[in-house]
């Protein structure tokens, strides 16, 4: 039996970590602006590390015990990321991509509920919970109209 050492010496060893290496090389930081981005690689990196932090968010904000403030700022960050995952997409597309947007809706965006009015702004997981929040999602009290003559000839 081969020690370690020999083990990792072996060529197959060293060629595949040169391979891995390879492959598995980030950009670097991510830029602030999707639009500064040139390589169509490095936005789809961009936008499956974004989706990998919004997959991460809305399962850390299903833990309704986190408290209200802990929530608030999950629920902030899981908005910001999408919005941000839509202009990397658009991006990807400028640079002659495939249009992720139809499919890419549905992954963590149904976890997420919209009230009317809100303009896109979502409730994940425990911050549907939280107050001045639920009234958000009660249907309005419908208010009776008082009938005048003309409505009742």
């Amino acid at each position: 039996m081969a020690r370690n050492e020999e083990k990792a010496q072996s060529m197959l060893n060293r060629w595949l970590s040169v391979k891995k290496d390879k492959y598995k090389k980030t950009p670097g930081r991510r830029p602030f602006l999707a639009s500064e981005c040139t390589s169509l690689t490095d936005a789809e990196y961009w936008r499956s590390e974004i989706l990998r932090e919004v997959v991460k968010d809305v399962a850390q904000i299903q833990n309704s015990s986190l408290g209200e403030y802990r929530i608030r700022e999950l629920n902030d960050r899981i908005n910001k990321l999408l919005r941000e995952k839509k202009h990397w997409e658009r991006r990807i597309v400028e640079l002659g991509g495939r249009k992720h947007a139809s499919a890419s809706n549905k992954l963590a965006e149904d976890e997420g509920i919209a009230p009317r009015g809100s303009r896109g702004y979502k409730y994940f997981g425990a911050a549907r919970k939280l107050p001045g929040v639920k009234g958000l999602f009660q249907p309005a009290a419908t208010q009776s109209r008082k009938r005048t003559r003309g409505d009742l000839a």
